[in-house]
């Protein structure tokens, strides 16, 4: 799946967003767009494994880190009590989930 642009979430009709995390390397230093009902934000950091040089064993090693890596940050999402936290609390959080190794 190719990545997608934030500009077509912003489009009237859109469902809102409550959380927005981005997780390419590359956007890090971007300005993120003005997203409609200023939902919580994070970057999760991910190198990415399509930049991999080498044969295929590395490719496909980079691939499964990124995986494990998503998969470890989103087991941790799912299992915050977002009901339980305000708005700064739940940045907070998922900002620290973002920098889980």
């Amino acid at each position: 799946m190719a990545a997608r642009s934030g500009n077509e979430f912003a489009q009237a009709g859109a469902p809102q967003m409550d959380i927005i995390i981005t997780v390419c390397d590359q956007a890090a230093g971007e300005v993120c767009p003005v997203w409609p009902g200023q939902p919580v934000t994070a970057h999760w950091g991910v190198e990415d494994p399509a930049a991999e040089a080498g044969n295929d064993h590395a490719k496909r090693g980079a691939f499964m880190r990124a995986f494990a890596l998503l998969q470890k940050r989103i087991m941790l999402l799912i299992n915050l009590r977002l009901e339980a936290l305000d708005r700064m609390a739940t940045e907070q959080r998922l900002k620290q989930i973002g920098q889980e190794k």
